[in-house]
């Protein structure tokens, strides 16, 4: 008998490994040269210059060099995968599927771009009666409230039609503000459905937006649960021709109680609400988790995964398929590194061939039966289930698979499951529970994404990535400096909190997965605190060295200057080959370049700061939904290629100032050079400087150049130059 087709292959190019690898050797050789270039100077009897700034400098190439060994591990084995959806069983047996899309601030996270993911969501191709679309309003606004009826109501105009014309772009929005090919159908027919359909849909956005207009937007700290399956009261089916009433996905609202007594852990609680609320409604086996802004842009997303999750080889052991993030607002200047490069195009295919991916925290298909943990396996006692998943009974027997409500729509919503749900909902379920610690999505860190997945790799699950030719989802960038460096902050904090608590990934992980495996979490987890040190010493201890007349770095003429030379020109260049291989440009290059670094003095700083501060008791956590409206002044610079400095001075500072230092460094180093004659000793302190001003030459520009709005102010400015007169004179004094 014949083995069926594959559902999935996997690609490796041994090419590219074997480069990587010869490329690591090199560079790790010169690494060695240079820790005995510094260790040699240590052990002298007599220096010439102070230790101090040596043994900084020296500490952040350590740094520096040890992030680098770890990032190595994503390039060992990165693999590629090519899905056969049409080798999938029967409609039938295909699983059934929830999908969870979580919304916190109706101010911030516009209601009808929020809609818009929900009818993406509930328009994939997939059987209705096995899909179900959960919307977590922890805001618990009657805006997102009236936005989902809203919703609900043109589905059964859009959904229909997305079927019936095989539309590929299922978001509305995106179809109709868009030039959608549509080539294949050019009858009448098509063009007179689609002008019926934009109709219903301006109907829509009119009715939603005169919902935010006229509505308030509730108590987001403070609110009671509030439950509902949608469903249209309104008679319109009788409207809407009989070859077009097709069977609708079961849409639910969830607005979970909230209270300032209690603590809610933001994103992380409110997906084990929904675990939770689904269970006991639908109870699908897979779970598709999605931002509120990051629509479905095609709707084949779900067979796709299910060609990983139904081969009978790897499915008892894989938890989840990731999706790449994907967005469609970021232009060919991408000056903020809104494409996150390097992420999905290096990082995540390098994990997927060592067992599989970080699970980020949207476009992922998940395995329900993974995130609860062991106590699912028969044997367990009542008593125990109880004190782990809470005192509901109806939970504790939907862990079951065989459990499943039939038919469980708006109308037979029977009044005991309302008060089941609510009571899973509230604030003090989870008392005296494991939810967040053992089941559930994790509450250790802000990053619950991040933790959640490592957790489910220690315990053994795999994952898989995937990132097929047309994006399956597209979602909303960040296209300000404000906005960019405050989700710096908040990723930089809650990795900090994984790598500083007992689940460091390079203490934790290595007993648990394997050490390769263990290195790319250790990365991922430490780069904001391993870039933010090193990254500070390199933007101002040369400088003030260089303004001193005090050499750091070996002579022109030395054989170690090479050392260093090659450390450098290798780094850089490899950068560049990786940005060249995964289709960028040098202006891809050099704008990734000038984020890390201006990143690494801001976000990175505080948001390490922020962890630290959090573990030390002296900080409550805290969580600060992305800005996802657009300013049209920002996203005109933003297209320009611009740089919008209209931020807080706690960012604008440390840029600055240290831009004022590597200018002063750079005047003062090559007029000594001159005068003194000694160039070949400050050479590379010079070039050092020279480096950070070029390529950060965009804030200069903002603070010399520029005259609109976007610039540097003239206020921070003045008190960036303040700072940087204070550093240089107790710099100077205490280190040199």
């Amino acid at each position: 008998m014949e083995s069926p087709l594959p559902l999935h292959v996997c690609h490796v190019n041994n090419l590219p490994v074997i480069l990587n690898k010869l490329h690591a050797f090199l560079h790790c050789i010169a690494i060695a040269f240079l820790i005995y270039y510094r260790a040699s100077y240590l052990l002298q009897e007599t220096r010439a210059i102070s230790i101090i700034p040596w043994l900084l400098v020296f500490a952040s190439e350590l740094l520096l060099s040890f992030i680098w060994l770890l990032g190595r591990a994503y390039l060992w084995r990165p693999v590629s995968r090519t899905v056969f959806p049409e080798r999938l069983p029967e409609d039938d047996k295909l699983p059934a599927i929830d999908v969870f899309i979580c919304t916190a601030d109706p101010e911030k996270e516009p209601t009808f771009g929020v809609m818009n993911t929900v009818l993406s969501a509930m328009a994939l191709d997939y059987p209705a009666d096995k899909l179900h679309v959960y919307l977590s309003d922890d805001g618990g606004s009657p805006i997102t409230l009236r936005g989902m009826r809203e919703a609900f109501r043109f589905a059964k105009w859009w959904i229909p039609f997305c079927r019936r014309y095989r539309i590929k772009t299922i978001c509305p929005q995106a179809y109709f503000s868009e030039a959608e090919s549509d080539e294949n159908f050019g009858d009448s027919e098509f063009g007179t459905e689609k002008r019926k359909i934009k109709e219903k849909y301006e109907m829509f956005e009119e009715q939603v937006m005169k919902a935010v207009e006229d509505g308030e937007y509730g108590n987001s700290r403070n609110h009671s649960t509030i439950i509902e399956i949608i469903q249209d009261t309104s008679g319109e089916n009788e409207t809407i021709r009989q070859a077009d009433l097709v069977e609708m996905p079961l849409l639910v609202y969830v607005s979970r109680e909230k209270s300032p007594e209690h603590l809610h852990h933001f994103k992380g609680g409110a997906l084990n609400v929904l675990l939770r609320v689904s269970g006991v409604i639908s109870n699908s086996p897979y779970i598709l988790g999605l931002d509120c802004d990051m629509y479905c842009n095609d709707p084949t997303s779900a067979r796709q995964a299910m060609c990983f999750h139904l081969d009978p080889k790897t499915s008892s052991s894989l938890a989840f398929v990731q999706f790449p993030q994907k967005f469609h607002n970021f232009n060919e200047h991408d000056i903020y590194d809104g494409s996150l490069r390097s992420g999905y195009r290096l990082q995540w295919p390098g994990m997927d061939g060592l067992k599989g991916p970080f699970l980020t925290g949207t476009g992922h298909y998940i395995k329900r039966e993974s995130l609860y943990g062991n106590f699912k396996h028969k044997g367990i006692d009542l008593a125990e289930l109880k004190d782990t998943f809470g005192e509901s009974n109806l939970f504790i027997k939907s862990l079951h698979q065989s459990y499943e409500h039939k038919n469980v729509n708006g109308e037979n919503f029977s009044n005991v499951l309302q008060q089941e749900t609510e009571v899973l909902a509230s604030c003090s379920y989870e008392h005296q529970t494991k939810w967040g610690e053992e089941v559930g999505f994790s509450y250790q860190s802000v990053s619950e994404d991040f933790f959640t997945g490592f957790i489910l790799h220690c315990k053994g699950w795999t994952s898989t990535y995937l990132d097929p030719s047309r994006p399956q989802f597209l979602g909303t960038s960040t296209t300000n400096l404000n906005d960019v460096l405050i989700q710096g902050i908040r990723w930089a904090s809650g990795l900090i909190d994984v790598s500083i608590s007992r689940f460091c990934p390079l203490l934790y992980g290595p007993s648990r997965m394997s050490l390769l495996l263990s290195m790319c979490y250790g990365e991922i987890s430490l780069f904001p605190l391993l870039y933010f040190l090193p990254l500070w010493c390199f933007a101002t201890l040369p400088q003030l060295c260089l303004l001193n007349g005090i050499p750091l770095y070996p002579e022109v003429s030395s054989p170690f200057f090479m050392v260093f030379s090659f450390i450098f020109l290798s780094a850089i260049c490899k950068h560049l080959q990786e940005v060249i291989s995964t289709g960028g440009s040098i202006y891809t290059w050099r704008n990734e370049q000038r984020i890390w670094m201006i990143k690494s003095v801001t976000s990175h700083f505080y948001g390490s700061m922020d962890a630290i501060l959090k573990l030390l008791g002296l900080r409550k956590a805290s969580f600060l939904p992305t800005n996802k409206v657009l300013d049209n002044e920002q996203v005109k610079r933003y297209e320009m290629g611009q740089f919008d400095f209209q931020t807080s001075s706690v960012f604008l500072v440390p840029m600055v100032s240290l831009m004022i230092l590597n200018v002063a460094a750079l005047v003062c180093g090559v007029i000594r050079m001159i005068a003194v004659g000694n160039w070949d000793k400050l050479f590379a302190q010079v070039l050092l400087s020279l480096y950070i001003l070029i390529t950060n030459f965009a804030i200069v520009e903002g603070m010399i150049v520029r005259k609109d709005k976007g610039r540097i102010s003239p206020s921070a400015i003045l008190l960036s130059s303040l700072f940087f007169v204070t550093f240089l004179f107790f710099g100077s004094t205490i280190l040199i």
